[in-house]
């Protein structure tokens, strides 16, 4: 079900493949009365009787880096995307990529450490899925768990900027394609590519 509960003045936003910044126009809001909290799939703002809840938000973000500022004239909230891609929309029932992951309990913004994705961990269980065997246990040992073991490697040794083009290129071309250039990842979205002989179909 999606919740948008407003009480607050008008609020606007925009987005980058990598945030979403909401702008609530509540003039002279007291940084001291302003309580903001971060939930992987729901934001709220409260200031005295004034009140914003976007719930279910349209993708996953990372409560632990995202963060806000009160100014003056309005109160800007920055929603660090869980995964990069753009939303259309602050909320909405959209199939959530990172719904299969465990996500962190989420803390009041004020009192919340800054916190970095575990990328490492969501591609382990991506491209991990299959446990690697001995000879012993399969005597065909090699072809996807060894090529799996090779991609853990690579992803191991890499980059923050690396990693984040194979998160993208993996998760948006359906596991057809797997690139360590962020580049070029990050200009839009990765395009579906199937075997040679092979058809790609979406199903519903």
């Amino acid at each position: 079900m999606t919740a948008l509960r407003q009480v607050a003045g008008k609020h606007e936003y925009y987005e980058t493949d990598e945030k979403v910044t909401i702008s609530i126009f509540d003039k002279g809001a007291n940084p001291e009365e302003v309580v903001i909290k971060f939930d992987p799939r729901r934001l709220s703002y409260t200031h005295g009787d004034k009140q914003l809840v976007l719930e279910p938000l349209k993708g996953q973000i990372d409560p632990g880096a995202s963060d806000f500022s009160v100014g003056k004239v309005k109160v800007e909230i920055r929603l660090v995307k869980a995964a990069p891609g753009r939303w259309s929309g602050l909320v909405g029932d959209a199939p959530d990529p990172l719904a299969a992951f465990p996500s962190t309990t989420s803390e009041p913004a004020a009192a919340k450490p800054k916190q970095h994705k575990n990328w490492e961990g969501i591609t382990t269980n991506i491209l991990g899925s299959e446990k690697e065997k001995s000879t012993e246990e399969d005597p065909n040992v090699g072809g996807d768990a060894a090529l799996n073991g090779f991609f853990q490697k690579i992803f191991g040794d890499a980059d923050e900027d690396t990693k984040r083009a194979m998160m993208k290129s993996y998760s948006e071309s359906g596991g057809t394609t797997l690139s360590t250039n962020w580049a070029d990842v990050k200009k839009g979205p990765v395009e579906v590519k199937p075997p040679s002989g092979s058809e790609w179909k979406k199903w519903n």
